[in-house]
């Protein structure tokens, strides 16, 4: 198999670890393959947007997602490292205000599937560092919600020392009793 799938606290968030070919040239690995992706998860998905971000240290992004227009994603990191986390703000679920958290970075070569119905954010643990994701649907900035990153209903245990920067969007969002969430 191209990946070793391990799922997490949350059934439906996935961390996946490619196989990597090394030796004293460097490394060699698919970061995506769709047939591959389909056959290790079980999810047929179709990417249609790529994004790349690069941040400074203790930069946290998010918690961020779309009420309509829903986007699953295909997170990782090629420089640096970040705790990366989801939560389920699915109405419905059993982990509803649930969180996840892993490490991601370009030495452990993690990705991480984040599914439509879940907030997504990350804060940097590097000095920089940059991060691909892959969406499931288009950026329609009307209707992107956040929520508040520090919520503590939500309680996650970032691993920051200090205040985080926050974009000023980020610094404004609406705790989870407040925000839309998903049926």
């Amino acid at each position: 198999m191209p990946y070793t799938v391990t799922q997490t606290r949350l059934p439906e968030v996935l961390i996946l670890e490619p196989k990597v070919f090394g030796d004293a040239r460097g490394f060699f690995f698919e970061s995506f393959n769709a047939r591959d992706f389909c056959q290790c998860t079980g999810l047929d998905v179709n990417f249609v947007q790529d994004n790349h971000s690069k941040s400074a240290k203790g930069v946290l992004r998010g918690l961020h997602y779309q009420i309509q227009h829903p986007q699953g994603k295909l997170v990782r990191v090629t420089q640096g490292e970040v705790f990366d986390v989801a939560v389920d703000l699915r109405k419905s679920s059993p982990n509803f205000g649930k969180w996840e958290g892993v490490v991601l970075s370009a030495d452990n070569k993690r990705q991480l599937w984040v599914p439509p119905g879940f907030a997504h954010g990350f804060v940097v643990l590097s000095e920089t560092a940059e991060f691909l994701y892959k969406t499931t649907d288009y950026y329609h900035p009307e209707f992107e919600r956040s929520l508040l990153w520090s919520d503590p209903t939500v309680g996650i245990q970032w691993p920051v020392g200090n205040a985080p920067l926050l974009a000023a969007k980020d610094a404004v969002a609406l705790v989870l009793e407040k925000v839309e969430v998903f049926p």
